[in-house]
């Protein structure tokens, strides 16, 4: 098998005019006078086009939860390669599908009864508010639209996804947004935005939402969806009364609470759903990037049994869930997410993510020693700390050093999440212990030569 180094030289892949052919995520100015290109990967390791080698802390992008050349996900899918790699999505399904939809809803919390199977993490969270808004029509409340989220929130780039989160940098840039899509403040108690201190604060993070689905009328609001613990904040976990406030309040308005676990899924937060760290059940859950391990484009929207038993009737009055997509329901996507979950499951790797999310947890405590180190937030291999000049007044650095410490991190041979004030990891479920050691390592190295101490 060649690699893409067997395709790409070592001068194209340096080569501005070769370069400037595909768009990527970032600035292509930027890019192409400093391209980063990987050619291959295994366990918790890359290595680019030059043969540098680096510890991959963050799962690629959160998806490789069961490491990079796992060798039961690629024999799975070579295996159905040879038999069907696609089936008729508007005339029915493939057993590989269904062998997935039962394999989610047997190892999913509560009476979550029911999957769709879909190809990424916007499409997975647009389906679940297409589900919100036709499950209160098909029950009698056909006003109910209206969708409830958070600033500092993602929900992917498609543009009802893109409406609901809550970045101004991704969202400004493509107003207008779809219409029906409100925003309340996250519970980020490092820094509240109702500069009030956690228990005093009676959780308002929460409580206003009630505020706000009531200002608007319950009868126009659908749904209320959150990622257990948001990322683009900076890794903010919730206090341990906001999620079981949210759930007790939609169930109050006939609200359905939707959980985006396109992160927190598949074993990140140390349970094999976020809901279970949680101990709350939603009435939908959206999974994506860690479900298929990175080795097919997958997602799925779970639903609880009522939810589901509205979808069910006579299709002459009720036509069931209205939302396909092409490559829904995949075969081979669909056995990459069945070995996937058997890795994690057989392995127990829920229950390493939350031994070596401990380790690294502690680890990261060692590294308040230069003085810079803020919060540090997270659940199992989920983790975030916020870098501040004073941490004991939680001042920010003016201008801010996250990017640079992460830049840093990176051409020594660490890959992290780094933003202007802080820093998420997320290695692959299957991290040890010398990985984590050497993940401190960098980072401490990253952080001292950026502080020149």
């Amino acid at each position: 098998m060649t690699s893409l180094a067997d395709h790409i030289s070592d001068a194209q892949a340096t080569d501005e005019e070769f370069l400037r052919k595909i768009f990527i995520r970032s600035q292509m100015q930027d890019f192409v006078r400093d391209p980063l290109l990987m050619t291959r990967a295994e366990d918790c390791y890359y290595w680019d086009v030059h043969g540098k080698r680096y510890l991959d802390a963050l799962s690629g992008i959160y998806v490789v939860s069961v490491g990079h050349s796992n060798r039961r996900v690629i024999d799975a899918i070579k295996q159905q390669m040879d038999t069907l790699c696609f089936s008729p999505p508007m005339h029915g399904s493939n057993p590989v599908a269904v062998r997935l939809a039962n394999r989610l809803v047997e190892l999913a919390p509560g009476d979550l009864a029911a999957a769709k199977l879909l190809c990424g993490g916007s499409e997975a969270t647009e389906a679940a508010f297409k589900m919100a808004r036709q499950y209160h029509k098909l029950t009698g409340h056909p006003g109910k639209y209206k969708i409830i989220s958070r600033y500092q929130s993602w929900h992917g780039s498609t543009m009802a996804s893109l409406s609901a989160s809550g970045l101004s940098s991704r969202k400004t840039v493509n107003e207008p947004l779809a219409p029906g899509f409100l925003h309340v403040f996250p519970p980020t108690c490092y820094r509240c935005p109702f500069g009030k201190e956690y228990p005093s604060c009676n959780l308002t993070c929460a409580s206003l939402i009630s505020d706000v689905i009531q200002a608007e009328d319950p009868e126009t609001v659908a749904a209320v969806i959150v990622e257990p613990i948001g990322h683009t904040g900076g890794v903010i976990d919730p206090p341990d009364e906001y999620l079981p406030m949210l759930r007790e309040l939609c169930d109050k308005h006939n609200v359905l609470l939707i959980f985006d676990e396109v992160i927190n899924g598949a074993g990140r937060t140390g349970h094999l759903f976020a809901a279970q760290t949680f101990g709350v059940t939603p009435d939908i859950v959206c999974l994506g990037k860690g479900i298929s391990g990175g080795y097919a484009p997958l997602s799925a929207v779970l639903c609880r049994q009522h939810v589901a038993d509205a979808f069910w009737g006579d299709p002459a009055v009720n036509p069931g869930f209205v939302e396909g997509h092409t490559f829904e329901g995949n075969p081979i996507a669909c056995i990459a997410g069945l070995a996937t979950l058997d890795e994690i499951v057989d392995r127990d790797l829920c229950a390493n993510a939350r031994a070596m999310g401990a380790r690294l947890k502690a680890g990261l405590e060692g590294l308040r020693k230069y003085g810079i180190i803020g919060q540090i937030r997270g659940k199992g291999l989920f983790l975030g700390f916020d870098i501040v000049a004073n941490p004991a007044t939680k001042a920010q650095f003016n201008p801010p050093i996250g990017l640079k410490i992460g830049k840093r991190a990176l051409a020594n041979g660490l890959l992290t999440r780094f933003d202007p004030h802080w820093i998420a990891l997320g290695p692959p479920l299957i991290v040890g212990e010398t990985e984590i050691n050497e993940i401190l390592r960098l980072l401490d190295q990253s952080i001292r030569e950026v502080l020149e101490v």
